[in-house]
């Protein structure tokens, strides 16, 4: 017989945070918390596009409607899903909440709507305890995804 696996609970965020389902942020939100995380801020006309081609966002807001934590999905809808920008405000007190629900509801979502695909991302070094804890598995056998940064 097979044990059950434990699965960790589903994270919460506390009181005064939400998590949006496909927001369309502001560049400006978007920019600042790259810049938060020491990336580099984009051109409001390469988010519309990159916003657009992608197949849906979460989002963690503030209740005072201050966007703190973003991700993005896209997918070829058969074999491969990318997260992208996963990002959230360090200085946020809240961050490793806005980071392991916005990681929860991209994993969850990805399982039920693509549940066949694999999953690669880019994340931040602070993100990797959150990825790790709702099942996913860092460098599989070794194996790195790779990137070009285009400038």
């Amino acid at each position: 017989m097979l044990p059950f696996r434990n699965h960790p609970p589903i994270p919460l965020l506390r009181e005064g945070y939400s998590l949006v389902a496909d927001p369309f942020p502001s560049a400006a939100a978007l920019n600042r918390l790259l810049v938060l995380g020491g990336d580099q801020p984009r051109e409001a006309g390469r988010w519309q596009r990159v916003l657009e081609r992608s197949i849906w966002h979460l989002g963690v807001e503030r209740s005072d409607g201050e966007l703190v934590g973003f991700v993005r999905t896209t997918s070829d809808l058969a074999l491969n899903a990318n997260l992208w920008d996963l990002c959230c405000d360090p200085a946020d007190p809240a961050n490793d909440e806005v980071l392991a629900s916005l990681v929860y509801g991209a994993l969850a979502r990805l399982r039920k709507e693509l549940s066949g695909c694999s999953i690669s991302l880019s994340a931040p070094p602070e993100a990797l305890r959150a990825l790790e804890r709702y099942g996913f598995v860092v460098d599989p056998g070794g194996i790195r995804a790779m990137g070009l940064k285009l400038r």
